[in-house]
Order: structure tokens, then C-alpha cells, then sequence
């Protein structure tokens, strides 16, 4: 049969047809094929990686453009919003908010933000503010942008659309420009970025709306190439980036060149998009440079020289192994060397097996020494290994052959769980791939053993790892943080001692499912034992223990007497065993119960107040486990009846603290300020300053803070003090205006400002409101209770009627002071204004002041033809008349029988002389009728004095005024002389009648 045989496999077979020179040039010009097939594929995969790497770049470059001019407009957006929140941004106002945005070093670019607002007209928009400040920006300031065309186009198109808008290549006027076509004499060229600020109390949805709301413009202005110096980054370092105008490539429009001058590398590395930035279009025009594809480009040449030397490598060794025929012989010694090589592998292989057996014996040490107990099996009931850990946690006896019987380990490991179900359920269902499963096992002796099972390859065979752990004392732990937090918890929101022990019985049970418990106290006796707690115990069980004494109980119930009469832990593995007469346990019996542990229950102060009983239903012994989770049981329960013990003495307190609350004959108000205080921190944020004038200078705020005043309570005195009763303290009539009226409300806030200021008691006097719309006086004290003095929502004030005791006073004080028959001020009352005025010319040296002295002329007359009635009644008409001529200034007085004297602060004594002479005319020109219908004419003498500063006292003053009205009275009476140190001291003389 023919076969057909390739040229490389009839070389080889038919290796001595041919030299191996030839041989040697057939196998090098098939190693150069291949070599130019290589080069071509990987030029292909460079120049295509190339152009790949060229568009991203383009992308991330046009990308980043887009990028910087969208925060660009974001910092007009910014100004924007700050004039669409305020009417009138003033230019602190401006500067601040610019000079937070740090723009020279955040946005590069930006010569200068502006404020263009648009004057009445609508034909001119100066630039009024520009930041930064600096003296490029000053040479623009007042230029109308209005007044360009260009610029004109963005400002009428941000005008008409609401948004940014943006000129086309323009030189800016801060490099001195003045057209808008980019001709600006050499500067660079630039643009600028426009956007509207229209009245928000108009609408503006439309473009007329917009039209007729529009205030102003903010601009920025840009010059270009500081603005895209840096775009792109590193990745642009080797293109040249183009910019222009709209969407033609010329000269004229391009606005930036990357690389000006430079030359390309290629014309196919290119690409050209066009970009829109705020309604304005920018073609971008993107060219690779020189070296840009020179590490790309390099690897075809690294690989065809490196196919060229392995095609000669591979020529050389061709002719090597085809020159090499004529050792064949040389190649059977070979294969014998290759013999006692092979017999050396041998030896090996036999050592690698004792090494194996070593490893094995170390992986046995490894595993007997951890901490965690391991089990190894397949699943099917078949166990390959367990460790002395595993046997050690669940107590494996040594005549149990568990590598033969696998089940037999099992049931052992089933008979120590309280619950198999968990560890069944695991042998059932094995874990796949890198899962895990985990499960928590609870023993009988109280122990608890955290199971983890993995898959795993055991050679060809699957298996699976199973790791216990003892968690008993982390287990422990936590189940008294969770139990301790469980009944704190119900303290603290004072749920019933019941409920409380209830939850720790029932705590204690979860942990053990096989337990019942109970806990009995002892009564306010101490020799009766009461049942508190016996959730899962039958009834009849209960109430054979429940009220009786300690010397009664027997049985069971005997080993709770016995632990409270010991106070010492007692321990019962078998009750039947401990049985000492015949039926002593047929009540535990009944109810299923054959082990018995008692804890005594004691408080904080180690006092003995009752017993914890757990019951078990199989004989068994207690475990360390078990007896710690009883004994932090028993702590907790003792805590939770010295808390209601502690909460029962406290309500007492409270009922007794509430009747003389109600029954205080003191007036009791407790008040919230907390909402107040509130108040005043916010006004302080708001930047009201000082809040003292503030709010003396806002009296509309201190009726709102009074407002904010909640009445939590008041006792029966401040109900009756307001003239209220229960039903307006339910129904929310109370106020604050039943401490501090409307007048009183300075003081209100003299007091919140003491007690916001860290003042723990304030007392003041004010008015307050009854319900009846009476207004009284009272007295105050407000005291911030302790622990609340931050938030004031506990003020206690106490409140004092004082309208009567304020009314005698007034009336004493006016009884002291006031001449009964005239109401003038007396002597005494006289006496100390005149005092106080000479002590305030001593401290004002330039001041002035006049006393006037008057006397009745011939007042003895009167009395002795009409009677003392009469005389009184003209007392009381001259009086009145000194009264009506005063002012509010001026004090009167009566200072003897029909002697008066008047001070007159701050007047000299010539205008002293106008108002005595005014005085006396008024008296002389006036009639008092008395008694019978009979009119009086009475007439006065008047003297009058300076007072200085410079006087020793008082009585110097009234000497001269005295000495003045006696030469008035020697000259003839009704008359008016001042004194002066001479004897022409008459002002007026009239004819006597």
C-alpha cells in the first residue's frame, strides 16, 4: 500500500540519501519562512495597536478638553447662584466668594470673573466687578462688552437661552486688545464664557420672559493656551493638539497649537472631531508626533532578527545531528549508561518512600498536637483518621474500634448530644466545592462544641474534614453578656420583678433545653418561701412549695429550705437515690423530675433573698458549664429584686415628694426651656451678636422665645394663684404670661440669659397675668435643676404674690415722704432731693440750681377769723397752684405751718426770678372759697438763693433763701427778692391790699 510521507518525514527517514549540508540550507530556508510570516503578522499587530493606542489617547485628550471647560462653567454656576440667592451682591460680597474658589490655582486659564450688569436702556453692560484684582484686570474696568459685536453674540445668546454662551476667538482687553476677529497685535488669543442672571421674582421661561427679567451677566475670560497647558497629562506629551474656530481648519480660526512648528509624524495618525462647549462649536484636530510609535514599531524587527538566529540555530544543529551518524555505536554504550541510570532511579524511589513514611508520622504528630478535635471520613460511614483532640472532646474509649465500625463512633458521639438532630442533619448533607457548613452542638454535660465540615480530595477518593472546637467558656460568656443586657435592659424601662426573673428562668432553659427552673423568695418574715417564677414546672409542683415555711418542706422542696437555711450551693445528681424515707420524692417523681441544684439568690450587699432551682429529668451531675450559668442566673435575679425593691422605695418617695408638691403653700411651676434654649443657640449661629441688646433691641423675638415656654406642671397653690384650676392646666391655658406679663418680659429675658449663662438659680420681681385678666405683682425665683443646666428642660420656679405687700409699701413709703394735707413732699422727702442735687453740683462744677422760699402773708389772720378749716383749705389751694407750675423736674415741699420751698435743678437765677414772679402773680390773682360761700385773697412772699457746688451743706442754701423771703416779708410782703450779698435785692413791689 503506498503512503504519502511530507518532505520533513522523508528527510528523517531517509537521512543518508542526502548530505548534511544540504540538509542544513533545506532547514534554514524553512526557518526564514517562518521568520518572514512572524514579521509580517506582528507588523500587522503593531501598526493596528498603534492606531489604537493614537485613538484613545485622542478620545482621553478631547475628554479632558470637555472635562476643564465643564469646570469652568461650574465656577460661573457658582456665581450665578450666588446672585440668584441674594437681591444685591455687594463687591466684598463678590471678592470673598472668588477668593474661597482660589482661582489662579485651581482654574488655570481664567484671566478674571466678571459682573456685567445691564443698564436701564438695555444698551450698555459695563464691567463693574472683576476678580482677581490685579492691574491687567483694572486697565478693562467700566468697558461696555456691549459695544463689541462678538462679544455682543454670546451675551445676547446667553440672554435668550438661559445658559452659558461663548464668543469665538477674540483677544482679550486685559493683553490690550481691542477687535474681536483675533487680530490683537501679537497677544495670545483667548475667549470668554458668559452666562445670565435674571430677577428670580419674574418668570422667565420664555425667551421674551428672559428678555424682560434679565439683570446682568457673569463672564469669564480665557486665554487659551495657559488654559490647556497641562491637558491631557503625560499620555499628550507626543501629540500635537490643534484648536479651531468653528468647524473650517485655517490660519485665521485656530485659537491653540500644542506644538507649534513641529511636523507630524505621519498624516495617517491623525483625526479631527469637532467639540461644543456652551452652544459654540471647536474643531479639535489631533496629530501624532515623531516617536510616538517608536517601541510599537520596533518589535517586528526584534522579531525577525530573532527568527533569522533561530533559523541558523536551527541549520547548525541540523547539520550537527546529521554529521553525528557514525556514532551509533557510541550510542550503544549510551544505552548502557542509561541502564545503571535507570537502577539509580530505583534507589531514589525507595528513599522517596521512607520519606513519605516519615512525612506521614509528622502529619500524625501535627495533627494529635492541635487544639481543635479533627475527624476525617467519606461519607459513606467509612473513617480514615481522627486525632487524640477529637477523641479526647468526646470522651472515645479505647476498646471502641471505630476504624472498623464507623457507626459505632456515631452513636457514641449521637449519645453525648442533647440534640442530634444538628450533627445528623451535617452526616446527611455534605458541603460542596469551598463551601463550609458550621453548626453548634450542645452537650449533656454542658459543654459546647462548635462543628465546621469541608470537602476534600484525599487522593482519587473524595472525603470529608470535620473540626470541633470546645467553645464552652465563649459560649458561656456570651450567653451572660446577652442574658446580663437582656434584663438591664428591662430594668431600665422598668418592667415588673415577675417578667424580669421570668426572663432569666428562661434564659437559663434556652441554654439548656433539657432544664426547668424556678426561683422562691423569701417573704418580709424570712421563714416562708413564695413562689416568684416557675414558667415551665406543672402547676400542682408549684403551689406544693409556694407560702409554705422553712420548716416544713419537705422532700424536693427540702433541698430549697435547706440551700436558703445553709445559704451554700446544694447539689442533687439522683433523687431517688437521695430518697430517704419512702415517698419523701413522689412529688419529683410525679412531675418527671429526677435531678435537683439549688443556688441561693443573694443582693449586692450579700443579703440572702431567695433560691435559684434547676431540675433536670435524667439523673445527671452538674458540669462546670452548668454551675456557672446558674450561678450568673442567680446574680442577675438578685440584681432585679434589689431593683424593685430600690424602684418600690422610690415610688413611695415619689408619691410622698408628689402630696407636698401638691399641698406647698408656695406657688410651684415646672417648666420646659429647652425649646428656648434651643432658640437662642440658633440665633447666636445666625450671627445676632450680643444677645443681651439684641434682644432688647427685638422685643417681637422675646415674645416669641416667652412663647416657647411649655408649662409641665404647677401645684395647687400656683393653680389658685392665677385663679386656675385642673382642667386649664390639661387643656393648655397656662402660659408663661402667668409668671411675666407683657411688661415683665425683660425681665423674662434677663433671667433666660442668666440660666442659658450657666446660672443655677435667678430671682426677680415682675407682673403677671391671672386667668381673670387681672395683672399682679410677684416675686420670683428660678431654679435650673441639677443635671439639666445644658438643655433647661427642668426649670422649677416658684412664684410669691406681693401685690398687697407691694401696695403697703408704696403707701408707707408714700405715708414717709408726703405732707398728708397738701400732698406736697415733706421736709424729710425736701431735704434729700435737695441733698442729692448739692452732691451732683459738687461732681458738675458748671451746673446750676435755685432754691425758692414762700411764706403765706398773714396766714395767722386766717386762721384766727376763719378757723384752722379755712387755713387748711388755703394750704391745700397754694398747693395745688405750686403744682401746676412746675415741672417734672422741680421739687416742692412743705417745710413748716405755711412755709414751702421748691428746687429748681438746672435753673439760674434769672430764670428763677421769671417762674417766682410768674408764681406770685398766680397766687395773688386767685380767690379760695371756704365754708359759708366767702372768697379769700391770699398773697405770698418769695426769697430766692443760687446753690452751688461749693456750698459746705445744705442748710447754707436755705439760710440765704430764708434770709431773702425775711427781707421780702420786711418790705412789705408779696413780693419776690433773691439774695445777692446786698440790700437792692427786691425784683418786685406791689401795692399791699
Amino acid at each position: 500500500m503506498d503512503k504519502r510521507m511530507s518532505p520533513l518525514s522523508f528527510l528523517k527517514s531517509n537521512p543518508g540519501r542526502i548530505g548534511p549540508r544540504l540538509f542544513a540550507a533545506l532547514m534554514l530556508l524553512l526557518g526564514l519562512g517562518l521568520t518572514y510570516g512572524a514579521w509580517r503578522n506582528a507588523s500587522d499587530a503593531s501598526e493596528q495597536q498603534v492606531r489604537a493606542d493614537f485613538d484613545f489617547r485622542v478620545r482621553e485628550l478631547i475628554g479632558s478638553i470637555s472635562s476643564r471647560m465643564r469646570t469652568c462653567t461650574e465656577v460661573l454656576h457658582g456665581v450665578q447662584g450666588l446672585y440668584a440667592s441674594s437681591m444685591e451682591v455687594t463687591r466684598e460680597e463678590f471678592h470673598a466668594y472668588l477668593a474661597v474658589q482660589e482661582i489662579a490655582r485651581h482654574f488655570p486659564g481664567i484671566q478674571g470673573i466678571g459682573y456685567l450688569p445691564l443698564l436701564p436702556g438695555g444698551g450698555r453692560a459695563p464691567i463693574t466687578y472683576l476678580e482677581p484684582v490685579n492691574e491687567q484686570n483694572r486697565r478693562v474696568m467700566g468697558r461696555d462688552l456691549l459695544a463689541e459685536p462678538v462679544r455682543r453674540a454670546a451675551l445676547e445668546q446667553a440672554r435668550d437661552t438661559g445658559q452659558a454662551a461663548m464668543t469665538g476667538k477674540i483677544g482679550l482687553l486685559q493683553d490690550g486688545a481691542n477687535g474681536s476677529n483675533g487680530s490683537n497685535g501679537g497677544k495670545v488669543d483667548g475667549f470668554l464664557l458668559v452666562m445670565p442672571i435674571y430677577d428670580n421674582t419674574l418668570a422667565h421661561a420664555s425667551v421674551p420672559q428672559r428678555r424682560a427679567a434679565l439683570r446682568a451677566w457673569v463672564y469669564a475670560a480665557f486665554r487659551m493656551h495657559e488654559l490647556m497647558q497641562g491637558v491631557g497629562g503625560e499620555s499628550s506629551r507626543l501629540l500635537d493638539l490643534e484648536i479651531y474656530d468653528g468647524q473650517q481648519l485655517g490660519e485665521e480660526a485656530l485659537l491653540h497649537d500644542s506644538q507649534p512648528g513641529v511636523q507630524p509624524a505621519s498624516s495617517d495618525l491623525s483625526a479631527t472631531q469637532p467639540v461644543t462647549i456652551a452652544g459654540h462649536v471647536w474643531t479639535v484636530r489631533v496629530r501624532a508626533l515623531p516617536g510616538f510609535d517608536g517601541d510599537l514599531l520596533a518589535r517586528p524587527r526584534v522579531v525577525a532578527w530573532t527568527g533569522v538566529l533561530a533559523s541558523l540555530a536551527l541549520a547548525l544543529a541540523t547539520w550537527l545531528l546529521a554529521a553525528s551518524r557514525h556514532q551509533a555505536q557510541r550510542s550503544a554504550t549510551r544505552a548502557g549508561e542509561l541502564a545503571a541510570q535507570l537502577e539509580q532511579g530505583q534507589s531514589s524511589v525507595l528513599a522517596m518512600a521512607e520519606a513519605a513514611q516519615r512525612s506521614q508520622a509528622m502529619l500524625r504528630n501535627i495533627l494529635d498536637s492541635t487544639i481543635d478535635g479533627i475527624l476525617v471520613d467519606n461519607g459513606g460511614g467509612r473513617i480514615f483518621t481522627s486525632n487524640r483532640r477529637f477523641r479526647e472532646l468526646w470522651q472515645v474509649p479505647d476498646a471502641l474500634d471505630w476504624q472498623a465500625d464507623g457507626a459505632a463512633l456515631v452513636l457514641h458521639v449521637q449519645g453525648q448530644l442533647e440534640q442530634a438532630a444538628p450533627f445528623l442533619e451535617a452526616r446527611r448533607h455534605a458541603p460542596t466545592g469551598h463551601r463550609e457548613l458550621r453548626h453548634v452542638l450542645h452537650l449533656r454535660d454542658g459543654r459546647v462544641i462548635e462543628q465546621y465540615i469541608r470537602s476534600m480530595q484525599l487522593g482519587n477518593e473524595q472525603a470529608r474534614l470535620w473540626t470541633f472546637r470546645d467553645i464552652s467558656e465563649r459560649s458561656l460568656a456570651e450567653r451572660r453578656e446577652t442574658a446580663r443586657r437582656q434584663v438591664l435592659e428591662m430594668l431600665a424601662i422598668g418592667a415588673p420583678l415577675e417578667r424580669v426573673l421570668e426572663s432569666v428562668v428562661l434564659g437559663v432553659q434556652a441554654d439548656h433545653p433539657a432544664m426547668l427552673c424556678s426561683i422562691l423568695l423569701l417573704d418580709a418574715s424570712r421563714h416562708r418561701l413564695v413562689l416568684a417564677t416557675a414558667p415551665s414546672l406543672p402547676a400542682f409542683f408549684n403551689l406544693s412549695s409556694h407560702g409554705h415555711g422553712l420548716d416544713v418542706l419537705r422532700g424536693v422542696h427540702g433541698i430549697a429550705a435547706m440551700a436558703v437555711r445553709s445559704g451554700q450551693r446544694i447539689s442533687v445528681p439522683d433523687l431517688r437515690a437521695a430518697e430517704k424515707t419512702p415517698g419523701e420524692m413522689a412529688l419529683a417523681a410525679q412531675a418527671g423530675l429526677q435531678a435537683c441544684w439549688a443556688e441561693p439568690v443573694r443582693g449586692g450587699s450579700g443579703k440572702l433573698l431567695g433560691v435559684l432551682m434547676a431540675y433536670h429529668r435524667h439523673p445527671l451531675a452538674p458540669g462546670a458549664s452548668h454551675l456557672a450559668r446558674l450561678a450568673e442566673a442567680a446574680h442577675l435575679a438578685g440584681m432585679a429584686i434589689e431593683q424593685a425593691q430600690v424602684a418600690l422605695a422610690l415610688r413611695a418617695g415619689e408619691a410622698r415628694f408628689r402630696s407636698l408638691y401638691d399641698h406647698a403653700p408656695v406657688a410651684l411651676w415646672e417648666q420646659d426651656w429647652s425649646l428656648v434654649r434651643d432658640a437662642l443657640d440658633e440665633l447666636v449661629h445666625n450671627g445676632a451678636g450680643e444677645l443681651a441688646p439684641y434682644l432688647s433691641g427685638h422685643p417681637a423675638e422675646l415674645r416669641r422665645l416667652a412663647g416657647l415656654v411649655r408649662i409641665i406642671d404647677a401645684n395647687g397653690a400656683a393653680l389658685a394663684q392665677v385663679r386656675a384650676n385642673q382642667d386649664d392646666q390639661r387643656h393648655g391655658r397656662l402660659s408663661l404670661a402667668q409668671n411675666f406679663d407683657e411688661e415683665s418680659l425683660p425681665g423674662f429675658g434677663a433671667a433666660l440669659l442668666a440660666l442659658a449663662g450657666g446660672a443655677h438659680l435667678y430671682e426677680c420681681e415682675g407682673s403677671f397675668l391671672r386667668l381673670d385678666g387681672a395683672v399682679r405683682q410677684n416675686e420670683l425665683s428660678l431654679l435650673v435643676m441639677p443635671g439639666h443646666a445644658d438643655s433647661l428642660d427642668f426649670v422649677m420656679v416658684s412664684s410669691l404674690d406681693i401685690t398687697e405687700r407691694k401696695r403697703m409699701n408704696a403707701e408707707l413709703l408714700r405715708l414717709a415722704t408726703t405732707d398728708f394735707l397738701t400732698a406736697l413732699p415733706n421736709r424729710r422727702h425736701f431735704m434729700t432731693a435737695l441733698e442729692n442735687e448739692h452732691a451732683r453740683l459738687q461732681r458738675e462744677l458748671s451746673s446750676v440750681a435755685t432754691v425758692v422760699m414762700l411764706d403765706i402773708d398773714h396766714f395767722k389772720r386766717v386762721n384766727d377769723e376763719h378757723g384752722h378749716a379755712a387755713g387748711d383749705i388755703v394750704l391745700r389751694h397754694l398747693g395745688a397752684l405750686m403744682c401746676q407750675a412746675l415741672r417734672k423736674v422741680d421739687v416742692p415741699g412743705r417745710v413748716g405751718g405755711e412755709e414751702f420751698a421748691i428746687l429748681l435743678p438746672g435753673t439760674d437765677m434769672a430764670s428763677s426770678a421769671v417762674f417766682a414772679e410768674r408764681l406770685r402773680s398766680r397766687v395773688a390773682d386767685s380767690s379760695v372759697s371756704i365754708d359759708g360761700g366767702a372768697l379769700l385773697f391770699i398773697t405770698v412772699s418769695i426769697g430766692m438763693a443760687a446753690m452751688t457746688g461749693t456750698d459746705a451743706g445744705c442748710d447754707a442754701v436755705l439760710a440765704r433763701a430764708d434770709e431773702a423771703l425775711y427781707r421780702a416779708k420786711r418790705g412789705g410782703r408779696n413780693r419776690v427778692e433773691q439774695h445777692d450779698g446786698g440790700p437792692g435785692g427786691v425784683l418786685s413791689q406791689f401795692m399791699q391790699r
